[in-house]
């Protein structure tokens, strides 16, 4: 079976965004690699996500394993607490736009990331509205077109944000974990934009597992976990950061496989040549190893 691996890059913060897309795009370009980059264009707020260690059962536990202090910097850890929250589409708009220079798709990932991931289940319709249209507006600002593409903060889904997605000229989302691309049943009727999951787990999911802490089995273990068509998401603060020789490691890993690399919207475009006999599902909550919380997925509930 022939190996595609869709990278599908977030950038959650001010400084992921500002010291990791250029690491990044260096590595691609050494690699021949197209990636798909969604960006959070709002307030980073990254401070208040030490709130989790209260409301996220499995948070602090996947913080200690993943040693999160050596992930990201301090400015990062008190962004939008004891630091002001830099406005991230104004404040790294050159390396936002650099990225679709380089040949990258693009797409929407939050306005305000912390928030999005910590509080969509509990907000009105008027919210996820209002929140959703400053960030396809703040798009359009820097690019001066309309995003083809979305994928939720830490795959946190809610049916306001699914009917709200429907109203813009989407040509899919990857807001979910698991499973092959398929529509999701939004009020009980079939969407008409497509939705392709996320299928590896991310490194920081995996980092302090006991079971891979020897020599390179982390890598290994990704390595061999990719098969058919796999889309991966990584992280310009991880793979962007201290993990960026390893995860250039990785991708020599996956090519020695035979392993091409495709954009998101590769699949997205395969995905919608059959969009009448894609699955439809409804979205539901799962659990996953080494990860705090819930996140969606178009599977069975655990």
């Amino acid at each position: 079976m022939t190996l595609r691996i869709a990278l599908k890059v977030d950038c959650d913060t001010a400084e992921g965004t500002r010291q990791g897309i250029p690491r990044l795009l260096e590595l691609f370009d050494r690699k021949g690699i197209r990636a798909t980059f969604f960006f959070s264009l709002g307030p980073d707020n990254s401070g208040r996500a030490a709130l989790r260690v209260f409301t996220r059962k499995g948070f602090l536990r996947k913080m200690l394993r993943s040693r999160a202090t050596s992930l990201y910097p301090l400015r990062t850890m008190l962004s939008g607490t004891l630091l002001p929250a830099p406005v991230i589409g104004r404040s790294c708009r050159a390396e936002i736009l650099s990225v679709a220079a380089a040949g990258h798709e693009t797409g929407l990932h939050a306005w305000d990331h912390v928030a999005w991931h910590d509080g969509l289940p509990r907000w009105k319709p008027e919210r996820v509205a209002t929140e959703y249209r400053r960030l396809h507006d703040a798009y359009a600002d820097i690019f001066g077109t309309q995003a083809r593409a979305s994928a939720c903060p830490g795959w946190t889904v809610s049916e306001s944000y699914l009917a709200e997605r429907e109203k813009y000229p989407l040509f899919y989302t990857s807001d979910t974990r698991d499973g092959d691309p398929f529509v999701p049943l939004v009020g009980g009727a079939r969407s008409a934009i497509p939705e392709i999951p996320s299928t590896l787990p991310t490194l920081d999911e995996k980092l302090g597992d006991p079971a891979l802490a020897a020599g390179d089995a982390l890598r290994a273990h990704f390595a061999g976990a990719a098969s058919g068509d796999a889309v991966h998401s990584i992280h310009t603060e991880v793979e962007g950061g201290p993990y960026l020789e390893w995860f250039g490691n990785l991708i020599d890993d996956w090519k020695s496989r035979g392993a091409a690399f495709v954009p998101l919207e590769t699949l997205a475009g395969e995905a919608r040549a059959r969009l009448s006999t894609l699955p439809a599902r409804a979205i539901v909550p799962i659990t996953l190893p080494g990860r705090g919380g819930v996140v969606s997925s178009g599977g069975t509930p655990p």
